[in-house]
């Protein structure tokens, strides 16, 4: 009977009928859509910065002696990685490998002669351990270990809780105690060079952090627990994995940062759970808008389709033209929505709205709302379909009522 642009233009008309009605409906669907878009877009901000500060503080991939992730060790390293410059020469082969940081875990007693204290060290290449942390660990006093001078007294660099505790500063002479290889007790004297934060007040209160060198003297070994490879990109990890452990075989154990990332994978199944659950109820909100709006429309229009069906329109030409209405009216507050949605994370981004310190931590963080392409072009299919799908069935009964039925209605 028409073409489908006439159908289009006849729902785009029927649409605009009652404007009043037909503005409220689409600002609940856009003011549904953007609440959906933002809070997702908080969620994967969310996730795209713990996944940098989780892969910047184990390295992409984590590369270990066998038995080394166990956590079983009767004695420091026993698990340990032999022969790591070997190991790391062969990883700096590859194209995709970036870096490659040797990390030497170990702990035990830190004291300033009055009082001693737990640690938790780290022994780890000065010149590049830094530069892979970031903004993920904020400098607040001193130096860091790659400007100390050559020849100097062994440098540690500790967190600001600790060095609350220890009533240290930059240049405090500290000892450190721990547990050789084979199990004797040694020491170190060493010179803060400074004090830093991870924002992890529980961190912050046992971090200590060393030269690779200074630790293998203290434990008294040349084993290093394992190796920290970064690569040109994050998405590679899973690949470059794999490619490692058929390489070679049962000799290491490769394992990626998701794998040690244990915050983040309940962060973000939280998340998940959280968000996805808010979603479904605007969804909800949202389809009810459409329905009511549409119902309206069909109850108002039943002897205008008495007078469609007479003139030989068929059932499915009326419900396309309401389905069409529907998809139009979703369509339309699904793109203002988006503008909304994409309006705040830009007000947002150039504010810089600073959010309270998490539990746990002592830093705040920037409020910000990821803009994520894949996401708004599904949320917009999303809600268009379901208003297509809302107005579908509200028509269906009208249209296939009788016509004599159609044109009495009163």
């Amino acid at each position: 009977m028409f073409t489908k642009f006439k159908w289009l233009s006849m729902a785009l008309k029927n649409a605009m009928r009652n404007r009043r009605r037909s503005l409220v409906t689409v600002a609940i669907t856009a003011t549904g859509t953007a609440a959906a878009l933002l809070g997702g877009g908080f969620a994967l901000y969310t996730y795209e910065s713990l996944a940098q500060a989780s892969a910047r503080d184990t390295g992409h991939l984590v590369v270990a002696a066998p038995g080394q992730f166990d956590g079983i060790d009767n004695l420091p390293l026993e698990h340990g990685l032999e022969q790591p410059e070997a190991v790391a020469q062969q990883l700096m082969a590859r194209p995709d490998v970036k870096r490659v940081l040797p990390r030497l875990q170990f702990s035990g007693l830190i004291s300033n002669g009055d009082k001693s204290e737990i640690f938790l060290g780290t022994g780890v290449d000065a010149m590049q351990e830094f530069v892979v942390k970031g903004p993920f660990m904020k400098r607040e006093a001193g130096e860091l270990l790659d400007a100390q001078i050559p020849g100097s007294a062994p440098g540690i660099v500790i967190g600001k809780g600790l060095a609350k505790i220890l009533n240290a500063q930059p240049g405090s002479a500290l000892t450190l105690m721990s547990t050789t290889v084979n199990g004797a007790l040694n020491a170190a004297d060493v010179v803060v060079t400074g004090v830093v934060s991870t924002g992890i007040a529980d961190v912050d209160k046992r971090l200590a952090m060393v030269d690779l060198s200074t630790a293998q003297t203290l434990l008294q070994t040349q084993k290093v627990s394992t190796l920290s490879v970064y690569l040109k990109d994050l998405a590679l990890s899973d690949t470059v994995a794999e490619q490692l452990r058929a390489q070679h075989g049962a000799k290491l154990e490769v394992r990626t940062w998701l794998q040690q990332a244990m915050f983040y994978l309940s962060v973000k199944s939280l998340y998940d759970r959280i968000f996805g659950f808010l979603g479904v109820i605007v969804l909800v909100i949202v389809l009810f808008a459409i329905t009511n709006t549409l119902a309206m429309a069909v109850l108002e229009r039943t002897r205008e389709i008495g007078t469609l069906r007479a003139m030989g329109a068929t059932p499915g030409e009326v419900m396309r033209v309401f389905t069409l209405e529907g998809m139009a009216l979703g369509s339309g507050g699904a793109l203002a929505g988006m503008a909304l949605a994409g309006g705040v994370a830009l007000f947002l981004l150039v504010a810089g709205v600073q959010m309270p310190p998490p539990p746990g931590r002592t830093d705040g963080y920037p409020l910000a709302v990821a803009v994520s392409i894949p996401m708004y072009a599904g949320a917009a299919v999303t809600v268009a379909l379901l208003s297509a799908c809302a107005s579908w069935i509200v028509s269906r009964r009208a249209a296939h009522q009788s016509v004599v039925e159609a044109l009495s209605h009163v």
